[in-house]
């Protein structure tokens, strides 16, 4: 069987110097290339799950591990960062002052690629975007889901092999919901990319093959699959 490209032992994360608790004990495996949707509640734990696997935050205790070895200490958090994960947030946090396909070049910068190659790609991941109408638009010009799409395309500027996703259609409408949760499984499935989608919403959530409920800052195991 081959070793998991995530995973998570015994997680632990607290604030407030420990008197709130989001989650306590968690652990985790999850393949490379695995489509999975992780719900809960409001306060659960979900959010600060998916961002202590993304490396945007260290744990109180346990470890978190890519490919076998401890972020944070055999792997470095700015590097892994950079080249192994993409990150889509329910509010898009795009750059107000930067062009849509400035926006996508952004994490580019980090890895050093010239200024040439920077925006070639940056084009190319738009128009997968289906926004080749939209390159030189502002975000406040831009609609709710097309701010999402170029989002989207920012995640996936420095080939990352894994995709997280913050409440992705929190802010859109039913329409746009559906297309962005479909525009994601498509990348996942096009790239095989490991893609991780954390959701209140169920339709979503039972969208993945796997889908897994945090409660109380637990993995809920009647709702483990």
């Amino acid at each position: 069987m081959n070793s998991p490209q995530l995973e998570v032992r015994s997680l632990c994360k607290s604030y407030d110097e420990g008197r709130i608790e989001a989650l306590r004990g968690v652990s985790l495996s999850i393949a490379a290339g695995e489509y999975l949707t992780i719900s809960g509640p409001s306060g659960s734990g979900k959010s600060t799950l998916l961002q202590l696997l993304g490396g945007l935050d260290i744990p109180t205790s346990g470890e978190v591990l890519f490919e076998n070895a401890a972020l944070g200490t055999a792997v470095g958090l700015d590097d892994y960062r950079a080249h192994q994960v993409g990150f889509v947030f329910q509010a898009f946090y795009l750059l107000p002052t930067l062009r849509a396909i400035e926006n996508v070049q952004a994490p580019m910068l980090a890895v050093s690629e010239n200024s040439n190659t920077r925006a070639q790609r940056a084009e190319a991941l738009l128009l997968e975007m289906g926004l080749e109408h939209r390159l030189y638009q502002y975000p406040n010009e831009l609609s709710a889901g097309e701010r999402q799409r170029v989002a989207i395309a920012r995640s996936l500027a420095n080939h990352p092999s894994i995709l997280l996703a913050d409440e992705p259609t929190g802010n859109l409408d039913s329409v746009n919901s559906a297309r962005i949760i479909e525009m994601l499984i498509g990348i996942q499935k096009k790239r095989g990319m490991t893609l991780i989608v954390v959701t209140h919403e169920n339709e979503i959530a039972n969208s993945a093959p796997r889908h897994i409920r945090i409660r109380d800052g637990l993995i809920d195991e009647r709702f483990a699959s």
